[in-house]
């Protein structure tokens, strides 16, 4: 088990060497592709490099296959320029922000709109009671007035 400031800085590390080695890659199907994260375990023995991909579903698929068939050659490069013993093995994950992005982009719109639509509600509403709940000072007086009566008549 390693330190985790060296497992981060080691992530950090690969993160920056594959979105680097990606350029060299010469496979027409890899897409427009930008590195997002990359995440090492403890061992150093496996990282996970999570990358997005400008353009619709095939183009994805496309960049996924090229990746795969660049994984020797990518951990060859990155388990060498990290100076490790064994190479880490990649794995590759689709981090598909434009999706997350447009699902909070609607559960905003959503909440704005409820929020909309009880200011609606609210315009117009009456409370349910009296129109002052609290007594005054001067009801107050008055009811301990009454109570002190109705104790003597009680008494007397």
């Amino acid at each position: 088990m390693s330190d985790p400031a060296k497992t981060r800085r080691h992530a950090e590390r690969v993160r920056e060497l594959v979105a680097s080695l990606v350029r060299e890659i010469k496979d027409p199907r890899l897409g427009m592709l930008t590195v997002t994260d990359a995440r090492i375990t403890g061992d150093l023995r496996e990282a996970t490099v999570f990358y997005t991909v400008l353009g619709d579903p095939t183009e994805q698929a496309s960049t996924a296959a090229a990746l795969e068939s660049a994984k020797g050659m990518l951990r060859s490069r990155v388990g060498h320029a990290l100076g490790l013993r064994h190479s880490p093995s990649l794995t590759f994950v689709l981090d598909n922000v434009q999706t997350h992005v447009k699902e909070i982009d609607d559960l905003l719109a959503q909440a704005k709109h409820q929020d909309q639509e009880v200011q609606r509600l609210a315009a117009g509403a009456k409370y349910a009671g009296d129109p002052d709940p609290y007594k005054s000072e001067e009801e107050e007086i008055e009811d301990d007035e009454a109570e002190r009566v109705g104790a003597r008549e009680d008494h007397g």
